[in-house]
């Protein structure tokens, strides 16, 4: 099924439906964006006609030089059966042939008062937000001093009450229990919660609360930016775990890789406490400061004099 169809962007940005209203529920499949210049000029070789098609004061100044016969063919060629739309922008005078085409092939033409630039770019925005990669993926997301931390793990290891934790000490819940995901860029993820459950926890025993209502609006926010994956695992005792902080572990989600680290669970560990530091030291780490490294280097400072020491007794 199509995230957006045309008649989604008429209601977003408030568009004038000139004609081809029978065509308004037709899907759009990518967030690219054409300016039909060739096309008005004759090339039609390359034609993208799955994108919108967005006409500005440039195209149809164009128009208004060729004779009546030509912009009867070219409109023609510009409105096909996959055509999502055609937009004029800055409230312009819409060619009657371009009119005539729409209505006959069943092409939305729409208008809008924006300029033509800044509402290519307001409509971009829109479909790659719609149109971006999405999935889901079972565990918590907060916001820690402003870092994108989805703590995930086994059912019944404690995310949720870990989250309740990290939200009574001032920061804010995102999503509990699903954590939808979209990737708006090669690199940036951007988690939300289920319209269903937003600003809801699930805490055994108590059952579901409502954060928003018993912390107050400070405590939550409807969208973040996922840096940083924990994951929360029961204490194994056979298991080697990283205690230098050197190993660098990432998790895939989609087609990005985000850093994760593996905190092991046991009776009376503070795991709020835990996340809230690493969220802290991952900030300190992308601005250039890794304590695990100064150490390392230290270190190896320190065996080196020893070395030169022993050498000169020698």
């Amino acid at each position: 099924m199509a995230k957006v169809r045309t008649t989604d962007i008429i209601e977003k940005f408030n568009l004038e439906l000139i004609s081809g209203e029978e065509g308004i529920h037709r899907p759009i499949t990518t967030s690219d964006i054409s300016r039909p210049g060739l096309e008005i000029a004759g090339y039609f070789n390359y034609y993208p006609a799955e994108r919108i098609q967005l006409l500005g004061k440039t195209e149809l100044s164009f128009l208004e030089k060729l004779s009546k016969e030509e912009r009867e063919v070219r409109m023609d060629k510009l409105c096909t059966d996959i055509t999502p739309g055609i937009c004029i922008s800055r409230d312009l005078e819409v060619p009657d042939e371009l009119k005539l085409a729409a209505e006959k092939y069943s092409v939305p033409l729409m208008r809008s008062s924006l300029k033509t630039t800044r509402f290519s770019s307001r409509l971009t925005n829109f479909l790659e937000s719609k149109l971006a990669p999405t999935t889901a993926v079972h565990g918590v997301l907060v916001d820690i001093y402003g870092v994108g931390v989805m703590i995930i793990g086994k059912s019944g290891v404690g995310k949720s009450e870990t989250a309740l934790e990290l939200v009574k000490r001032g920061h804010r819940l995102v999503a509990d229990d699903c954590v939808e995901i979209r990737q708006e860029d090669t690199d940036t993820l951007i988690g939300g919660s289920p319209e269903l459950i937003e600003h809801l926890l699930e805490i055994r025993g108590l059952g579901i609360i409502n954060v928003m209502t018993l912390f107050g609006a400070g405590a939550v926010r409807s969208y973040k930016r996922i840096t940083l994956v924990i994951n929360l695992e029961i204490w194994d005792k056979t298991k080697h775990y990283d205690r230098l902080g050197l190993e660098e572990e990432t998790m895939r989600i989609i087609d990005t890789d985000i850093p994760k680290l593996t905190v092991p669970v046991r009776p009376g560990r503070n795991l709020a406490v835990i996340i809230e530091v690493a969220a802290m030291n991952f900030r300190l780490k992308r601005m250039g400061v890794n304590a695990a490294e100064q150490f390392q280097e230290r270190l190896s400072g320190a065996i080196s004099s020893a070395e030169q020491d022993d050498n000169e007794e020698l």
